[in-house]
């Protein structure tokens, strides 16, 4: 028999301002003890060095995850000019340096050749794949490996500061699966003088914002009390770029069996059009919109209000 998960059945959102030099499961795991709670992931891991916007899932909000990890995110970033490293940031060796220092006016040519639909080559140093191993365990080694280019779409690339000529800022709208990292590996060699990351920080992803984000600090003195528990979105705040629907109060009970229930159509709701439904002001399930029904996917198990 499997062992039973202890703690609260708690569900909602924590959205933390992750400092540097922590990783993003232990931040899960800070937070998962700080209001016990049963269930918590994240959604969109952060390097360990780069701070900013994490958002944690808890109990019945980690199956919204998927809907946060797709969503535009925007980066604010340093990089270093004249340098390359193994790691594309400053926990690398530096393997390749030039005196070529661009102008603004060139970097900011450059950059619209990263805007768009690109192709992009993550990191040696990254969780990609390779052979059903992660490739900084890999590069850890020594080993150089082949990663294939994959597709990211970038909405927007704009240099923002240049505090001096060995360094340049960059603030980045991008959607799922870019490495900023890369980012300024591959600008390096288009400018021809080599770069890499030096900080590096999330400024928001999806719906969620720093406006409402938790320190650590504000986690340990909130600790397993209702001051910790107030600051929780619910769980619905990981569906905001998704139609919400009305469902009936039959629908609602067809819909947590997890069979089609009847929803009234929002407008400019169309057949196929991914949705969520809700009850009393509660999420029920999220699935297709298909004739006046909604076909779920996902179904919520939430206690009534």
């Amino acid at each position: 028999m499997a062992r039973k998960r202890k703690g609260r059945d708690i569900s909602g959102w924590l959205i933390v301002d992750k400092p540097a030099g922590i990783t993003s499961t232990a931040v899960v795991n800070k937070v998962r003890w700080a209001l016990e709670a049963k269930k918590a992931g994240h959604a969109g891991t952060l390097d360990p060095e780069a701070t900013g916007l994490l958002a944690v899932a808890l109990g019945e909000a980690t199956k919204t995850v998927p809907y946060i990890t797709d969503a535009t995110k925007a980066y604010a970033f340093t990089i270093r000019l004249g340098q390359a490293t193994n790691t594309d940031d400053t926990e690398g060796e530096v393997t390749a340096e030039s005196d070529i220092r661009p102008s603004d006016d060139e970097i900011k040519e450059a950059l619209h050749g990263f805007v768009g639909e690109i192709m992009q080559v993550p990191p040696q140093f990254s969780a990609v794949k390779i052979d059903g191993e992660r490739a900084y365990k890999r590069a850890r080694d020594g080993e150089e490996m082949e990663i294939a280019a994959r597709p990211l779409w970038v909405e927007e690339l704009v240099l923002t500061d240049r505090p001096d000529a060995d360094t340049a800022v960059l603030e980045m709208t991008c959607g799922k699966g870019g490495y900023v990292r890369s980012i300024a590996r591959d600008l390096g060699q288009t400018l021809g003088c080599h770069a890499h990351v030096l900080t590096l920080r999330r400024l928001w992803s999806g719906p969620f914002d720093l406006e409402n984000a938790v320190t650590l600090d504000q986690i340990d003195a909130e600790a397993r009390t209702p001051a910790l528990d107030a600051r929780l979105l619910p769980v619905e705040a990981g569906l905001a770029d998704l139609p919400e629907l009305k469902a009936t109060a039959e629908g609602a009970t067809r819909l947590r069996n997890g069979n089609p229930g009847m929803v009234l159509a929002a407008g400019g709701i169309e057949y196929g059009d991914e949705a969520w439904a809700s009850h009393d002001g509660r999420p029920v399930a999220v699935g297709r919109y298909k004739a006046g029904e909604l076909h779920p996917v996902r179904v919520f198990n939430l206690p009534d209000a």
